[in-house]
């Protein structure tokens, strides 16, 4: 969106009538935090059994670096990250996500009671969780307008019972679950409601990748906290809702919840499942050799990212990357060997813009360090095979139906601050547009006119990335057609062939996205059925300020 620099000033200087200064002035910045003091958590496994699994949302105090004082959080089973939920392919399992949470919302002054889902008395506290990119039925989605309140004591309009069905048929892959209570999923996600869901296959355990201790999850996500340590969560008072920030962006990362953690490897192969998890920032990320402190030693040559996965699993072969390019909600399934790096240190680095790519806002420019000072505890027959998981590309022919779907924002004329961002320049609560017919393919034209990347997220479906193309944004202006002005760009080498549920739609770009929209297996239907889910961008302040679509698939 088209503003900049206004939390960036607002930490430097206050931001009177902007931001609060009295929150702002007691901001502690991470840079007053030693960096890599502390070890990297590994969020402890979840495997769900027979029966109904009861995950409780509850509100609890972990400390987030061992300079801070514990801050109170929100969390699944009373940590943050929650637990890494494991299942098997083909294995059903069922859920009740339960709220002991308070009344009152622990970022209280930043709810907004003007964005939708907000505005019609809706209570404060409300939660649905959503597990992003698995294949269910509607009910067991996290429909935005699903949630409930603590105790169940009230429900939203599209509530459907408290029982949520994952019957896990689709590859091995890594997913996440998160809240996604309408109007108000950015301030819950930032509290700690997120955590890693893992499928496994028999596919994944025959290509012999690192597994055990050397399989680790990291959840990437940025924050700012208050000097006793509280969670900060900026608003504006004479924006153009009541506080709503058109995106947060922190000064200081967390990886698995703990603030520039360091790992300690064995000089062997390691798999890495990256999530991030922020609300807006997108991360460009490199590995940078350094002293044991943290210091960066320049343009010494690093172990390069083997990346054999993505949003959808497995990629049919490994790609060598020396960056990553990561949105909000991507997952990124990486190798790192480490075999010949024996008593050095890297740090994972960043320098991607916020908001990208134009900048303007605070950018953390270190993630996490990796110290390879662990003694080998055994020969590594670990592998990065060369044929992961094929791919079966779907054909633009078979498509039945191509929609051009724009990406839009309404600014405020005195000066550009956003007003709403809209997909398709319709709001959450006009009539649904978007509805493919099931088992049929389709091919969707992102046209993105604002001056911002998105992560566009589309429940149900994996789709493939096919390319992307410029535009001309007066002649769509005008006649709201696509007139392309240069040549089609390949997608990105980790992109296609890919199975993804969440696409980066550049500015200025048509990123072109194909999708069978298949139901569930096994799914029950009568002849024009509408079975409802949504699409939006997973910048968690665009969805909730109506950047999020209705979408029905009819049988």
């Amino acid at each position: 969106m088209n503003r900049r620099g206004f939390i960036k000033a607002g930490l430097a200087a206050g931001a009177a009538g902007l931001l609060g200064p009295a929150r702002l002035a007691r901001a502690q910045t991470g840079d007053s935090l030693t960096r890599y003091l502390d070890h990297l958590p590994v969020p402890p496994v979840l495997r769900p059994g027979h029966g109904t699994n009861r995950v409780v949302m509850t509100e609890f105090r972990q400390q987030l670096h061992s300079q801070m004082p514990p801050t109170k959080l929100w969390g699944y089973n009373g940590i943050y990250p929650g637990p890494t939920i494991e299942v098997r392919a083909g294995q059903s399992v069922d859920f009740q996500w339960e709220s002991n949470l308070p009344l009152n919302h622990l970022l209280q002054s930043a709810v907004d009671h003007e964005l939708h889902g907000a505005n019609m008395g809706a209570p404060e506290v409300r939660n649905v969780v959503h597990l992003h990119g698995a294949r269910v039925l509607p009910h067991s989605d996290g429909f935005p307008e699903a949630w409930f309140t603590p105790g169940f004591k009230h429900t939203g309009p599209a509530f459907d019972g408290k029982l949520y069905t994952y019957t896990n048929g689709q590859p091995a892959t890594s997913l996440w679950y998160h809240d996604h209570a309408l109007g108000i999923t950015r301030l819950n996600v930032l509290t700690g409601l997120a955590g890693f869901y893992l499928i496994r296959d028999d596919q994944e355990d025959s290509l012999n990748l690192p597994d055990g201790d050397y399989e680790i999850p990291l959840l990437i996500q940025d924050r700012l906290f208050n000097g006793d340590g509280s969670l900060l969560y900026p608003i504006v008072t004479d924006g153009t809702q009541e506080v709503w920030i058109p995106e947060f962006f922190g000064d200081t990362v967390l990886v698995n919840g703990k603030v520039w953690p360091h790992l300690d490897v064995e000089p062997r192969k390691y798999r890495f499942r990256m999530l991030n998890g922020s609300n807006a920032r997108f991360y460009h990320m490199t590995l940078v050799e350094s002293t044991k402190s943290g210091q960066l030693l320049g343009n010494k040559p690093a172990p390069v990212f083997n990346q054999i996965g993505t949003d959808g699993g497995l990629l049919p072969a490994p790609v060598k990357l020396t960056e990553l390019l990561m949105a909000p909600a991507e997952r990124f399934d990486i190798v790192i060997d480490f075999s010949d790096q024996d008593g050095k240190n890297f740090v994972l680095t960043n320098d991607g813009p916020a908001p990208f790519p134009g900048g303007g806002e605070v950018v953390p420019t270190e993630v996490m360090q990796f110290r390879v000072s662990k003694r080998l505890s055994g020969r590594d027959t670990s592998s990065v095979p060369k044929v992961l998981n094929p791919l079966q590309l779907l054909s633009r022919h078979d498509a039945v139906q191509t929609r051009d779907l724009e990406l839009s924002e309404l600014d405020r004329d005195s000066d550009g601050f956003p007003i709403v961002g809209l997909l398709d320049g319709l709001r959450w609560g006009d009539g649904v547009t978007e509805t493919p017919k099931a088992g049929t393919t389709e091919v969707w034209n992102l046209v993105n006119t604002t001056g911002d990347a998105h992560p566009i997220h589309v429940h149900l479906v994996e789709f493939q990335v096919l390319e992307r193309q410029p535009f001309s944004q007066d002649f769509w202006d005008a006649h709201r057609k696509i007139q392309y002005t240069g040549p089609p760009q390949a997608p990105a080498s980790n992109e296609r062939p890919a199975r993804k549920d969440t696409v980066i739609s550049y500015p200025g770009l048509v990123t072109k996205i194909i999708a069978k929209f298949d139901l569930p297996q096994g799914t029950h239907a009568s002849p024009g059925q509408r079975f409802h889910y949504v699409w939006h961008c997973h910048i968690l302040e665009h969805e909730d300020n109506e950047m999020m679509r209705p979408m029905d698939v009819i049988a």
